[in-house]
């Protein structure tokens, strides 16, 4: 196995890597004070290529994989998790828009989704009584003519006041159970869709969260993404890819809270020497950095089986269970090891507290992820 990487797989890495450190990283700390979207960072990752990694170039994107991709997140999720996530999102409904879309909703989407002119895109498919439960879906689309008419709600929908297109998940058969639900795609300022008002959240503040609702939004038949009645094999597709997203993102978010733990521990002196010197701290350290490996390489495991074309459902929930229960643990440690300055906002540990808290939620929560696992485990190829 080559842990180096191929010369793309580097070149991306390294892009992603030199705009955390000069743009994202200076600029972390203030966009989650006032809750900011990085509007102006956006159309740089645009760019830059990181907005489509995994996207055909034929399409506008990168086509440098999923493993590329993989690398960039967690470059960027080091130095801003709320960028991490937004950029990540964006990529997962490009890349689902690229294996499910048809021709002309490629040409269209796909081009301004790369570049940045899009400055996002967003997913709907939780609401407020369905979240891990798809079944539980309500919002309904209405065949009406040549026109399909949304009615319901989404909840917790990432960049969905700013996003150019929305997929967007509802009923188009009552009773047909999963076989009735069906993805569209809704552009942004279509007549119909309203914007709630924006989530004041725990973290990941400069990414933003919004309620989307539809009252009578009409789009064209062309709308539908993927066939009639399989959203849900849509939606189970863009999850198992978005798993790999955050867990790249939540490896990150590791690393950011050992380099602030190490250096924090190497300048700051107790008792005549620097604490790194103690070996409660030195320990602290030395499971953090190998909670950060193990996370890595489960991780690139799932994205080198996606890039491959071989199954990776267990294998992305692994990842994502493991890279996000351990970046809570990190940024908790991370606090510790910083103390009392862990708590103020001076120091980047306490914004890494509040962000890692919902990797362990979105995406399929951890317990969500434990299924997704058992089921493999207890089926006859587990």
């Amino acid at each position: 196995m080559d842990f180096d990487g191929t010369e793309v797989q580097q070149a991306v890495a390294a892009a992603a890597r030199k705009f955390a450190v000069e743009r994202a990283e200076p600029a972390a700390a203030e966009a989650d004070r006032k809750a900011r979207f990085p509007e102006e960072l956006i159309r740089e990752l645009g760019q830059l290529g990181l907005l489509a990694v995994n996207v055909p170039a034929v399409h506008g994107g990168s086509e440098a994989g999923a493993v590329a991709y993989a690398l960039a997140v967690m470059e960027v999720a080091r130095a801003d998790c709320a960028l991490a996530v937004t950029m990540a999102v964006t990529n997962m409904v490009g890349e689902t828009i690229a294996r499910f879309g048809t021709g002309e909703q490629k040409a269209r989407c796909l081009p301004r989704l790369a570049s940045g002119e899009w400055l996002a895109g967003s997913f709907g498919l939780s609401e407020p009584q369905a979240g891990s439960d798809p079944n539980s879906m309500s919002t309904r689309a209405d065949l009406r003519g040549d026109r399909w008419v949304l009615n319901g709600t989404k909840q917790w929908i990432t960049s969905g006041d700013r996003a150019g297109v929305v997929v967007v998940w509802a009923r188009t058969d009552v009773g047909a159970g999963n076989r009735g639900i069906t993805a569209f795609l809704v552009e942004g300022g279509t007549p119909g869709l309203v914007v709630g008002r924006h989530e004041e959240k725990m973290g990941i503040r400069s990414s933003s969260t919004v309620s989307l609702t539809f009252e009578d939004c009409e789009v064209p038949a062309s709308a539908v993404l993927g066939e009639l009645g399989h959203g849900l094999r849509v939606a189970l597709s863009a999850l198992d890819g978005g798993r790999i997203g955050i867990a790249s993102q939540a490896t990150g978010t590791i690393r950011a809270a050992l380099d602030a733990s190490s250096r924090y521990a190497q300048e700051r002196h107790a008792f005549g020497k620097p604490i790194s010197g103690f070996q409660a701290i030195a320990f602290a350290l030395a499971d953090m950095r190998t909670a950060h490996d193990a996370a890595r390489l489960m991780t690139l495991r799932a994205a080198a089986l996606k890039e491959a074309g071989k199954p990776f459902g267990q294998e992305a929930a692994m990842a994502k269970l493991l890279a996000s229960e351990a970046a809570q643990a990190a940024a908790s440690k991370a606090v510790q090891i910083n103390g009392g300055y862990g708590y103020i906002d001076e120091f980047p540990v306490e914004r890494l507290f509040r962000d890692a808290r919902v990797q362990t939620i979105y995406e399929g929560t951890s317990e969500i992820q434990r299924l997704v696992i058992a089921r493999h485990v207890l089926s006859r190829d587990g």
